[in-house]
């Protein structure tokens, strides 16, 4: 609670725990249907979970899972203007579900070559204005924590570059544009009515004119005809003469084309079967160029955690965020493994945090959640609806967000894509009737959710009804625990077993012929010292794809408190306290 009992000073612009932001001076303005000022946000408090290695010059970098959004709003008490690097990969509106490849570890396949299967990571599909307000929102966050002398690369490609760099202009202002970086890579493909789409493209802005560039710190080397034109005189229109061309002896700037960086996957070992996953080079390049050590930098689209460990690497501190819990594994792991290759390095900053924002532990998959909600109160699922999710009893249901509560913002959406035509004639022939009804499922809510909802949608009759989740349990198996078998012999930790319950159902037959249940393990952090609030974990037992974890460990003398975490191959985890005896 000491985070709401902190005190706020003026300074911070921030009146009964809400922060307002600077208004939008930018011009020209994108406009679309529905579109809201985003004027001010409330303080969503951080629960710290664990903490891994140690802290340098008073300095933990940060990751956190839950929304961007909410992430950002806690962040502003502390680190509004401070952050001198921000770079994002967000969704590019693809209309495509983005998935991560699940192998178990070191097992021949199974007869019906069911070792691997595809585990739903997010989705990338938007409806309308959707896109645009989510992105419009954050970006606004993202100004306010930019600090004066920094600068903002925007990562998307040509789905919605068009109208991302109207709203860059328009929050950022078209004077702080920089440059459109556009990356360019190789590849097969069966496209036979257009020319192969074959680039991404990155926008950068500056918060002000005054920002830093290290053009001397991605110096790459000349073409093969500049250094062969350098070494001779050049002559011009009408036979005149010119000096011979003097290159830096460390090379160029590279311009704002780059064709010398490849995608992840060709660079041999670097791939860690994460959807979307960028190439190291290219944030070497994005990172040099635009901080300088001992700098913030922040990614609050974190994924495979690309932007993090580069960072780490170039003794940049680092806070990044992402809503998916497969991400701040894969995150974690990754940074673990560099944090211990650089351990003897005073330079970096390897200690880093994890914490949670206004986030549920019921469900770590939002996708999977959707489906366990529509199952567990029998709903009949709509498969193309723009809309609504599915119906039950005449009732149109609408799932919320479940890993957070539901605010007014998130009905903004739904508000706009009623069909209110149809209302329009369904209250010309019974305007005692209502013209809807609709059951909202959330896992929470503000408390005047329904008067909002009614208040918007005035003239019209909704009947709303609201299912709050936490409330109203029935049987719903938020998560099915998983279980383990784990006992102290002599001065040695043991895990004789561990059961998976989500990872187990999706193998289901195939999850017979398993007889080592280590090859369903990701890793294994070990607190021999629990303080009861906090994992500071000294065994990661971490190993790669095709090594399995040990499973004994010996206990050191002066051990207390023992909290085991196990996570499985899907990111779920399971942690238990383990007594001697």
């Amino acid at each position: 609670m000491k985070l709401f009992e902190e005190q706020v000073e003026k300074k911070e612009k921030v009146d009964n725990k809400r922060f307002r932001v600077n208004p939008i001076e930018g011009f020209p303005e994108l406009a679309w249907k529905g579109k809201k000022t985003y004027s001010d946000t409330r303080f969503f408090p951080a629960q710290l979970k664990e903490r891994y290695g140690e802290e340098k010059d008073g300095w933990f970098n940060k990751i956190f899972w839950g929304d961007n959004l909410q992430v950002m709003a806690h962040l502003l008490r502390e680190y509004r203007g401070k952050i001198k690097l921000i770079y994002i990969d967000p969704p590019f509106d693809s209309k495509a579900d983005y998935k991560k490849t699940i192998e178990l570890k070191g097992i021949e396949k199974f007869k019906n070559d069911q070792n691997t299967f595809e585990e739903k990571q997010y989705s990338d599909i938007w409806n309308n204005g959707e896109y645009l307000q989510f992105m419009y929102e954050r970006l606004i966050l993202l100004r306010e924590l930019l600090a004066d002398d920094g600068s903002i690369y925007l990562h998307c490609d040509w789905h919605k570059v068009h109208h991302l760099r109207c709203l860059m202009d328009e929050i950022f202002g078209f004077e702080n544009f920089r440059n459109e970086i556009v990356w360019c890579y190789t590849g097969a493909s069966n496209v036979g009515k257009d020319f192969p789409k074959k680039h991404d493209n990155i926008l950068r802005y500056s918060k002000t004119n005054n920002y830093i560039l290290n053009t001397n710190d991605i110096r790459i080397p000349y073409a093969a005809g500049s250094l062969d034109r350098a070494n001779r005189n050049v002559i011009g229109t009408g036979g005149m003469n010119f000096d011979k061309i003097e290159l830096n002896a460390d090379g160029k700037v590279p311009e704002d084309f780059w064709i010398d960086v490849q995608r992840a996957a060709r660079y041999p070992g670097e791939v860690l079967g994460y959807p979307t996953q960028k190439p190291k080079k290219l944030l070497e390049r994005i990172i040099k160029a635009s901080s300088n050590p001992g700098d913030i930098i922040f990614d609050c689209f974190m994924g495979s955690g690309t932007t993090q460990a580069v960072a780490m690497k170039l003794g940049r501190k680092f806070i990044g965020t992402d809503i998916n819990m497969g991400a701040i594994q894969t995150t974690t792991k990754r940074l673990l493994k560099i944090a211990e290759e650089n351990r003897d390095n005073e330079e970096l900053y390897t200690g880093f945090e994890y914490y949670n924002v206004n986030n549920y532990d019921f469900f770590r998959n939002p996708i999977q959640a959707k489906e366990i909600l529509l199952e567990a109160y029998e709903i009949e699922k709509f498969d193309n609806s723009n809309i609504f999710d599915g119906q039950k009893e005449g009732r149109m249901i609408k799932i919320m967000p479940t890993n957070r509560i539901t605010t007014k913002g998130d009905l903004d959406s739904l508000i706009l894509n009623l069909n209110y035509k149809v209302y329009e004639q369904r209250k010309a022939e019974n305007p005692l009737k209502s013209v809807e009804s609709i059951t909202l499922i959330c896992m929470g809510h503000e408390s005047d959710l329904k008067a909002s909802f009614e208040e918007q949608v005035k003239p019209y009759k909704i009947d709303l009804k609201i299912v709050d989740v936490l409330k109203d349990r029935m049987d719903i198996n938020f998560e099915r625990d998983s279980e383990a078998d784990i006992e102290i012999q002599g001065n040695k930790l043991i895990i004789n077993s561990f059961y998976p319950r989500v990872l187990l159902d999706k193998l289901g037959e195939e999850a017979g012929n398993i007889e080592d249940w280590r090859v369903l393990v990701d890793s294994i952090l070990i607190d021999w010292n629990y303080d009861g609030a906090v994992l500071e974990p000294s065994i990661f037992d971490t190993p790669d794809k095709k090594n399995l974890v040990a499973g004994e460990y010996e206990i050191p003398e002066d051990f207390g408190t023992i909290r085991v975490k196990i996570t499985d191959l899907l990111s779920n985890s399971l942690e238990l306290e383990v007594k001697n005896g």
